[in-house]
């Protein structure tokens, strides 16, 4: 097992998150909500962030499996949410859902970065810096995949939730109670769709990346 890999995906994924979970304090601030500065969670202390289920082992599992079976399962996972009041928010469930939004694009930004810099600088296949810079590109992509899909309490549901009518709400409502226990139950009883559809995602963004730089 290839012991750097795993501490290089892991720092990764603590940097990713960091950055995911300080983007949504900092929308939800500059909207007129402080209860992330209160909470202290405007802060790059990766700590803060960290949820030991989703952040660690959940994406060890992930690693794991795809190093002992050859498969190719996109690395995904969470942090602590933000804490933030919805009544504060400025322009209504539009603010929420730049609050819930920003996140993921955070994920797809630093993604676009990683692999501009894995094409400028054209580092040698093995290499650390290109083992850094995938991973970056990899991993955020995986985060951004999974975060926009509309199931509570996944970023994507909160910007459906702002689009969407009283009842969808109210499920969405009961739904969120169950929290981290309900993305697992979610990734262990349907993973192989959530894999494909991640996959899909992933790798026309790739492909769009590759147009982009002229690959």
């Amino acid at each position: 097992m290839d012991v750097l890999y795993i501490i290089i995906v892991l720092m990764v994924i603590f940097v990713s998150m960091t950055l995911h979970e300080l983007a949504h304090g900092l929308v939800a601030n500059s909207l007129g909500d402080r209860t992330a500065y209160d909470f202290g969670r405007l802060t790059l202390n990766p700590i803060k962030h960290i949820d030991p289920y989703m952040t660690i082992l959940l994406p060890m599992i992930i690693i794991v499996t795809n190093m002992t079976t050859g498969a190719s399962v996109p690395i995904f996972g969470g942090a602590k949410p933000v804490p933030f009041n919805p009544s504060n928010i400025k322009h209504g469930e539009i603010g929420v859902a730049l609050v819930a939004i920003s996140g993921p694009l955070v994920n797809f930004f630093l993604a676009f970065v990683a692999y501009a810099i894995l094409v400028v600088s054209k580092s040698e296949a093995g290499s650390l810096l290109n083992s850094v810079l995938t991973a970056f590109t990899m991993v955020n992509l995986g985060f951004f995949a999974f975060n926009i899909i509309p199931i509570p309490p996944l970023d994507g549901s909160r910007v459906l939730y702002a689009l969407a009518p009283d009842f969808v709400r109210s499920i969405f409502d009961t739904i969120e109670r169950y929290g981290v226990l309900l993305i697992f139950a979610i990734v262990m009883v349907g993973g192989s769709l959530i894999v494909t559809y991640m996959s899909f995602i992933i790798v026309n963004i790739l492909k769009g990346f590759s147009i982009v730089f002229g690959g």
